[in-house]
């Protein structure tokens, strides 16, 4: 999971650098008009019409998944799966299982590839603490924060809100957690991935692993060409970040998760509030965009309240045929 829009330094309101638009992965866009990241785009679609379906709006395998690369290095020399692979096939097995031990899969090792894995320049959160500091007393700072969190001392810090230009001359508000914050949402990301990664729709593109801008793409591309569409609506779910609630937000995400540590984390991320020029404020709802945490929670929010109710219209409804893409909360559909 890299896509958390971290940014190296702090945005200047007169138009520094910084992450400007939605659909922006961490592959860049370099070569728009030449091949994608990988060969989503169906040479016939099956006979099947589910399965047809599902190809034609460019699923295909989720490559990078969480462990996906240990797994299988570990799999060539005869081991058993890792803790995370077991957790994953049971979510795959029963869509409605509620998982009640989540917790103790943070662990050490994962709080410290979640250290390493966060950009080294990055701009500090409220603590002012840098990677580089944090790195100097490593194991000791990771086993104390292990610690916290297992005896439920560990709070969630502020995030500190800067802003980036918008095409237009408008400005989107973007937070920056602290260091702590960033390590352990990394690590909870990693752990959830496993469940929500089979439970998300194909049609689904933002913020997830193996998927990218150009995928999407493709799959709206293919759908235009192969299937009867003359009708397309692009949407933008205005302020959808800011707009989340959060007592729907934990609702969703108990749908799967029983682990009440696991819930409670999320909650005090909700909470924290927001540091902006000196002031504090405590929004009723909304996830800061750039936290590391937030493109899950997104998606997750989305899943249910419109991915699978635009599965079950399609399905159930539609007169002729219909495709959808959505890459977080930009997404177009044609008919």
């Amino acid at each position: 999971m890299r896509e958390n829009r971290e940014i190296s330094t702090p945005p200047e309101r007169d138009g520094g650098s910084g992450r400007t638009g939605k659909a922006v992965g961490h592959t860049p866009v370099v070569h728009g008009m030449e091949r994608s990241d990988g060969p989503i785009v169906p040479t016939k679609p099956p006979n099947d019409a589910r399965r047809a379906e599902e190809v034609v709006e460019g699923r295909g395998p989720t490559k990078g998944n969480t462990d996906e690369q240990n797994v299988r290095r570990t799999q060539c020399r005869g081991s058993t799966p890792s803790a995370l692979d077991r957790v994953r096939e049971a979510a795959r097995k029963d869509k409605k299982m509620k998982f009640t031990a989540l917790f103790h899969h943070v662990t050490l090792e994962r709080l410290r590839a979640s250290y390493y894995a966060l950009r080294r320049r990055a701009a500090p959160g409220t603590d002012g603490v840098t990677w580089a500091e944090y790195g100097q007393r490593l194991e000791d700072n990771l086993r104390d924060l292990l610690d916290r969190l297992h005896r439920g001392a560990y709070r969630g810090k502020p995030t500190r809100r800067v802003y980036i230009p918008k095409p237009g001359g408008r400005q989107r508000p973007l937070g920056i957690a602290s260091l702590e914050d960033k390590i352990v949402q990394r690590a909870v990301v990693e752990v959830l991935n496993a469940i929500y990664e089979t439970d998300f729709l194909g049609f689904s593109y933002g913020f997830r692993p193996g998927r990218s801008p150009h995928q999407a793409l493709d799959a709206l591309a293919t759908g235009v060409q192969r299937r009867k569409v003359n009708w397309v609506l692009d949407a933008d779910i205005r302020g959808f970040f800011d707009a989340i609630d959060h007592e729907w937000m934990i609702k969703f995400v108990e749908h799967r998760i029983a682990d009440k540590r696991i819930v409670r984390l999320l909650r005090k991320w909700l909470k924290a509030g927001i540091l902006e020029q000196g002031e504090m404020t405590y929004p009723e709802g909304g996830t800061p965009q750039g936290a590391t945490i937030s493109p899950l929670l997104a998606n997750i929010y989305l899943h249910y309240v419109l991915d699978l109710w635009a599965q079950q219209w399609r399905k159930r409804h539609a007169v002729g045929e219909m495709i959808i893409v959505r890459y977080a909360d930009d997404f177009v559909v044609g008919f």
